[in-house]
């Protein structure tokens, strides 16, 4: 019967039989990977992971309801025998396709593809019994030295948010649910459960959280995940702004808030701003919450809402299981091999040295520790247990075939006394070579969770090597492994260079392809590289101090930063190669204005103009004409990829609404789309702009701030509203004309003092304050009105 109730979404009819302690329960989870069962009440539990690009499934902890951590007594145990190496670890893992990771797959830029791993991942979930999976994760890669970095999509809201949406609904229309994490602003893991992000509101809301709403609006997550940090001095898991003011009322979000695990320090703090499942279980923060409950601290009718959260959400992972699935393993892989493939960027191809063929090739020298162990994913929650993975060296000596002779070096080593002589060895084997394929890496153990990289240079030995081996034979490639940008001292010397990212277990195969030309490179970077450290904008004031991280580059987040200071980057935002070429014309919009509410459509046509097949991954862009605050000189509002054969062109539509152009004011405390003439720009990168069409923002959003108080004079009276509106104010006041009150205003505009503290000093004139509130309040009212008026 309880069962029936829940089913039937009768959560209200549930929650009146529930205890106290069973609420308290069914908000805290059960162990590390489950929501509680609770058998009285007929609601069953619920399983959930981690995977962001692959499903991580622990065997002890999720089939034995092991708790996390360890034993007490079992520790003590073995204390004196190598307690160093006592690790709270997952144990045993299932094996599940580890496809290539955030970092990687969003250099596809393909939302199609995104789609396709939801579903691929959804497969995988149904088959192991999971039904919330706890990705994607997209947060900003404000620093390409976070640790998390590879688990990202960019440095952009838009691709973030539009490739979280394509894994989400990917998952979901296949029964599995999506956590949409870490909310927010969880930009580094350097304390990462107690640094303080500083963050200004406008950067905050346009960059920050635009991708977590833009993802929302697209793609209604069952779960968000709040993040470990403190945003702007309080605590995410406990933000009430964050999870109720911004998330539920301003967005409309209703479903449910996890804590990242542990990430709640205040239980009933955190219920009370608006994080309904505490994850994993603790007694210690269970207990928290009951008492605060038995004091009246908390509001019930709080409670009962979260627990209501709670039971659609296990109502829905229910509805949604498909216990008879059986993912196909080699299908996946492929996938995984495709998806590679699709998102390895070709940074340079000097005489066109790639792709390699029989008739260019006889002799091909593979060097690198990567060539027979490649690194694939990073660290941390998100890593995966592979079921297969590609050996690099053994897929270049499949397509080589017997018409090329392939030979290999190891020629780099984690070991320093070893580097020399393993340098040595591939410098005389590279002699004569007719190409040479280096696989590099940065340095192990800065690629995960707990810690930053703490340099953009790769391992330790490997710059050496390529610049080495370059001296002896020019036709070098050089492939990298990394988790986000590195920095390049050797490109003068190479002729080209592959960036695979991590690329999951089929980066071997996926990396063959590319040299091969069996697949043709259409990965672009989504994220900017510099030519050095000190160039990355959070350069002075990352990773903070005395626990607190100021994001001081504000709104100027990766391209913008390079584009606003005019730093020329090593590679730009959007950019990659292609063993075709690509042309863009005739761009139409269709309309010549735009208002609130509307939206514009920007057609043009892209044609391959070289001979074989490619993909094209087309950007459009905004440059503002002359906005009232600070805007970057450019940014991405819209992509697409397109394939094309030889000589074939397509027409690309790109539909962009009134409220993309918008900014957030926070002196007006709310999102304004200001009156401007701006440009539509269609590139190939963020620095590659080939196409470009006016248009004019029309808007009755007023220029002017706010009037308080202390405004200055010289605003008042360039303020239409507010300048009507004081003269109406001192004709009734003093009993004077429209003429005479005209002429008192134009003599305080040279006064640096307030309005009203100008009047008493110049005319020696007070007003009562609540009248000064009234035109205040008016004033700012009619300006709110008339920003409203056209939506």
């Amino acid at each position: 019967m309880n069962s029936d109730k829940l089913m039937n979404g009768d959560f209200a009819a549930v929650i009146a039989e529930m205890t106290n302690e069973e609420k308290v329960a069914l908000l805290a989870g059960h162990r590390m990977w489950k929501t509680k069962a609770i058998e009285r009440l007929g609601i069953p539990n619920i399983v959930m992971t981690d995977g962001t690009y692959g499903v991580r499934y622990s065997i002890h902890q999720i089939d034995n309801e092991e708790a996390g951590g360890v034993d007490f007594s079992a520790f003590l145990n073995v204390v004196g025998q190598r307690a160093s190496h006592v690790e709270v670890a997952w144990g045993a893992m299932k094996q599940a396709t580890c496809f290539p990771n955030g970092s990687s797959l969003g250099c596809s830029w393909d939302v199609d593809l995104a789609n396709k791993l939801g579903t691929a991942l959804a497969m995988e979930c149904q088959e192991f019994g999971v039904h919330l999976l706890l990705g994607p994760g997209i947060n900003i890669r404000r620093t390409p030295l976070g640790g998390r970095s590879y688990e990202y999509y960019g440095e952009d809201p838009v691709i973030s948010g539009d490739f979280a949406a394509g894994v989400i609904n990917g998952l979901q229309e296949n029964g599995v649910g999506a956590s949409l994490k870490h909310f927010a602003c969880n930009n580094s893991e350097v304390e990462r459960t107690s640094m303080d992000s500083v963050v200004d509101e406008r950067a905050l809301r346009e960059i920050y959280l635009k991708g977590f709403q833009r993802a929302i609006e697209k793609s209604n997550p069952w779960t968000v995940m709040s993040s470990y940090n403190r945003l702007n001095g309080v605590q995410a898991a406990e933000d009430h702004w964050l999870l109720t003011k911004v998330l539920r009322k301003e967005w409309g979000y209703e479903g449910l808030v996890v804590s990242d695990w542990h990430g709640i320090k205040d239980r009933p703090a955190s219920l009370a701003a608006g994080n309904d499942l505490d994850m994993p279980e603790s007694e210690t923060r269970k207990s928290d919450l009951l008492e605060a409950i038995g004091a009246g601290k908390v509001d019930m009718a709080v409670v009962d809402e979260a627990c209501a959260r709670v039971l659609a959400l296990v109502r829905a992972s229910k509805l949604g299981e498909r216990r008879n699935m059986v993912f196909d393993r080699d299908a996946h892989h492929k996938l995984a091999r495709r998806m590679a493939g699709e998102s390895m960027v070709l940074l340079k191809n000097d005489d066109q040295l790639l792709p390699i063929t029989p008739a260019k090739v006889k002799r091909m020298v593979v060097i690198g520790e990567g060539a027979g162990v490649p690194v694939i994913q990073g660290s941390g929650c998100a890593t995966t247990t592979p079921t297969l993975v590609d050996v690099p060296i053994d897929e270049i000596v499949k397509l080589a075939g017997d018409a090329i002779k392939v030979e290999q070096y190891r020629g780099t080593s984690e070991v320093e006394s070893e580097r020399a002589a393993l340098i040595a060895e591939a410098v005389e084997g590279a002699r004569g070579a007719d190409v040479v394929v280096i696989f590099v890496c940065t340095e192990n153990g800065y690629d995960g969770e707990g810690s930053d990289r703490t340099t953009l240079d790769l391992a330790p030995g490997h710059d050496a090597l390529v610049s080495a081996v370059a001296v002896v034979n020019p036709n070098v490639v050089v492939a990298i492994a990394s988790p986000d940008a590195v920095v390049m001292p050797w490109v003068p010397e190479v002729k080209a260079i592959v960036e695979m990212f991590f690329s999951g277990q089929a980066t071997g195969g996926g990396i063959a392809d590319i040299l091969f030309g069996v697949v043709n490179p259409s990965g672009k970077l989504t994220t900017t590289f510099p030519k050095r450290m000190q160039d990355m904008p959070s350069y002075l004031s990352y990773p903070g101090e005395n626990g607190r991280h100021y994001y001081s580059e504000g709104i100027h987040v990766g391209y913008r930063w390079y584009d606003a200071r005019e730093i020329e980057p090593q590679y730009p935002f959007g950019f990659g190669l292609s063993y075709t070429n690509f042309a863009y014309s005739d761009l139409k919009l269709d309309r010549s204005a735009l208002n609130v509410g509307e939206e514009v459509v920007a057609s043009f046509t892209v044609t391959n103009t070289g001979a074989v097949a490619g993909k094209e991954a087309a950007q459009l862009y905004v440059s503002y004409g002359k906005p009232r605050l600070q805007r970057p000189k450019r940014e991405l509002k819209s992509f697409a990829k397109v394939h094309l054969a030889p000589g074939e062109s397509k027409r690309v539509s790109l539909t962009i609404p009134a409220a993309d152009f918008a900014l957030y004011d926070s002196g007006k405390g709310r999102w304004i789309l200001d009156d401007d003439a701006v440009q539509i720009e269609i590139g190939s990168s963020s620095r590659d702009i080939h196409l470009a069409a006016p248009l004019q923002i029309r808007s009755r959003a007023s220029r002017h701030r706010e009037v308080k108080w202390d405004t200055q004079p010289v605003f008042i009276l360039a303020n239409p509203i507010a300048r009507a509106k004081f003269n109406q104010f001192l004709q009734k006041h003093l009993s004077i004309d429209e003429g005479e009150a005209d002429r008192m205003l134009e003599h305080c505009a040279n006064s640096f003092f307030g309005m009203f503290t100008t009047f008493d000093r110049r005319f020696r004139q007070a007003f009562p304050k609540g009248d000064i509130a009234a035109l205040l309040a008016d004033i700012n009212q009619t300006m709110a009105d008339e920003e409203t008026m056209a939506r």
